[in-house]
């Protein structure tokens, strides 16, 4: 659980990338993730990486803020290497285990999406690392906007997705304390097989949800007592519009990683 506690968690300092506004930090981070994909060579990946690390310092956030993310998929990192690195008999391998093999090829695709993985979660965690969850809802509901036309309510699934995001590190640190409570009435979650302590985390899930829902529910409640009724006919304190230069940053920096991770 200590893995996933402050995953995201917004870090307010000055910064370039603090003061650029949100719905251009989400057109960024989406161009980024698309680059990400075009991406078919090692190159590009050290070209992603580089432009991670720049954003890292121009974000002026801790580099442990941004790795934080990888220990909670280390699992899927290695899933992913393993499925993509064994081969069943293969003419020529560099490790055997019975039919089971490991060769040049599969272990170098299997390198290459561990990879691809870990730079899309330090990539994208940059954008709640630097920005707040007012403006977070505030840069999705403007770049949801021409769903309006479909009468979809863009505001209420703004604010639900913001909320969401921001219960991930919380139900974390609850999870972990019930966890604390329950090793010290002499629970233990670390004996047996993986049946055994899949198991022993069995009674963790009553008292977690029990308050997951209170929370909500006491959410719910402020919220109603603000006199939240939906986006329909809701202003904000502080209306914030993209500046001509949060479109050329968006724009030059976006087509220049699309047509990175195309020509790499």
């Amino acid at each position: 659980m200590k893995r996933i506690t402050g995953i995201g968690q917004y870090i307010a300092v000055d910064s370039p990338l603090h003061r650029l506004d949100a719905a251009a930090k989400l057109g960024l981070v989406t161009a980024y993730t698309v680059a990400l994909f075009l991406v078919t060579g090692f190159p590009g990946l050290v070209a992603m990486a580089a432009a991670v690390a720049i954003a890292t310092r121009v974000a002026n956030v801790p580099p442990r803020a941004v790795a934080r993310g990888l220990r909670a998929v280390g699992l899927l990192m290695v899933f992913t290497l393993l499925a993509n690195s064994l081969r069943w008999q293969p003419a020529e391998a560099l490790l055997r285990l019975g039919p089971l093999a490991v060769d040049g090829e599969g272990l170098r695709a299997g390198v290459f999406f561990a990879i691809r993985i870990m730079l899309l979660v330090t990539g994208t965690s940059l954008l709640t690392l630097t920005t707040s969850p007012i403006q977070l809802a505030g840069g999705i509901e403007r770049g949801l906007a021409p769903l309006k036309l479909l009468r979809v309510p863009i505001g209420d699934l703004a604010m639900t997705l913001t909320i969401a995001l921001r219960f991930i590190p919380t139900t974390a640190e609850e999870a972990e304390r019930i966890i604390t409570a329950q090793q010290a009435r002499g629970a233990s979650f670390d004996t047996g097989g993986p049946i055994a302590r899949a198991r022993a985390y069995t009674p963790v899930l009553v008292p977690l949800f029990f308050q997951l829902f209170r929370r909500a529910d006491a959410l719910a409640t402020a919220m109603e007592a603000r006199c939240y009724r939906g986006s329909e006919g809701r202003t904000r304190l502080r209306e914030e519009r993209m500046g001509p230069s949060d479109w050329v940053t968006m724009l030059g920096i976006g087509a220049a990683l699309i047509g990175v991770g195309w020509w790499l």
